[in-house]
């Protein structure tokens, strides 16, 4: 009985002290390329790098203006001489380019957007501003209504239905209006049908060969635009939704054909919106047809993650370059993202 009690006490008891556990050969060791630091960098596949950014700016009519965006923490709206300002620190940080987004001055809001055509609106003086003093960082305009329009949509309206064609004839206007005052990247955001080919056709036409397109291929009816549409001062005017001409969130096939649709028409880049939950069809995209693209972390992705950091929940040191890396590992070639100038300043002090 005693011997019987001596065994067993002694299960699981380890070896004694003193000694170690028998030798055990592995072939297969992943952790030996973890083991260090060194080792770590040495093997490590994706790389978030400043040349990966592009920072979404808004801008706001005045002067001296740096007007926070309640639901984004640390955005704010610039005044043309702000935003020179933003963009040299962008500059000076390696930052390759800034996307610009114009909160409108709502007595300058009517239902057909007409705004978005004057050569004098607030995106084309923040170009022309820009240009005058940076001149080595690329603009980005973003082509689409709902910045302009009343009703907050991205095209026109009639009897609450969005017209394709009509509208896309208003933004091929938009769209030589913003190249004509310097921005070097056109970005249709509408997600209305054959825009791409029209404002390359135009773009072509008017000489502006060099102007370049970063489609919004696959832009999807999505909840985490809120912040966004405040920023810009649509959510208030916004009527109903944008499911008849954004895609379906269930939807992967669909970006498939989108993405063949507008390269065909002669877009140079194609980006997927929202961005990680979308991190699949960033991957589908780039597999499919290895075309430099990006994804835009939204609006909504920053506000929750800013959110989670003000609550302690989250480490933000840690998670944005893994948020950010999370892009480059599924495909993407750049991210937008509002956390661009931070992420700049931690790379370059790294």
């Amino acid at each position: 009985m005693a011997k019987r009690e001596e065994q067993a006490s002694s299960i699981g008891a380890g070896p004694p002290q003193g000694s170690r556990p028998a030798a055990v050969h592995r072939a297969v060791r992943p952790r030996r390329n973890r083991r260090a630091d060194w080792a770590r960098r040495l093997v490590r596949e994706n790389l978030l790098g400043v040349d990966d950014l592009i920072w979404p700016l808004f801008v706001v009519s005045g002067t001296g203006v740096r007007e926070p965006v309640a639901s984004m923490p640390g955005v704010v709206r610039h005044s043309v001489d702000e935003a020179v300002k933003a963009v040299q620190e962008a500059a000076s940080l390696g930052i390759p380019a800034v996307a610009l987004f114009p909160y409108t001055d709502p007595s300058l809001r009517d239902e057909t957007g007409s705004e978005a055509l004057n050569a004098d609106n607030l995106v084309c003086r923040a170009c022309r501003a820009v240009k005058d003093r940076v001149p080595e960082i690329g603009i980005v305009t973003d082509v689409a209504l709902d910045p302009y329009t009343s009703h907050g949509h991205d095209g026109l309206m009639e009897n609450g239905r969005i017209l394709n064609d009509e509208t896309v004839e208003v933004l091929v206007r938009q769209a030589l209006v913003q190249a004509n005052a310097g921005c070097d990247v056109i970005a249709p955001s509408d997600m209305m049908d054959g825009r791409v080919g029209a404002i390359r056709e135009a773009l072509e036409a008017e000489g502006l060969i060099d102007t370049q397109i970063m489609a919004y291929t696959a832009k999807y009816a999505s909840g985490f635009y809120g912040p966004f549409r405040d920023a810009v001062g649509s959510s208030a005017t916004l009527s109903g939704d944008k499911r008849t001409y954004q895609m379906d969130y269930g939807n992967s096939d669909e970006a498939i054909r989108e993405a063949e649709a507008d390269i065909a028409e002669g877009a140079d880049m194609i980006m997927v919106k929202p961005g990680m939950p979308y991190l699949d069809i960033l991957h589908r995209l780039k597999q499919t047809f290895g075309m430099p693209t990006y994804a835009y972390q939204v609006s909504g992705e920053y506000a929750m993650l800013c959110a989670a950091f003000e609550r302690g929940w989250l480490d933000r040191e840690r998670c944005v370059p893994e948020a950010l890396t999370a892009f480059k590992r599924a495909g993407a070639d750049g991210v937008l993202t509002y956390f661009a100038v931070e992420v700049a300043r931690a790379l370059n002090d790294a």
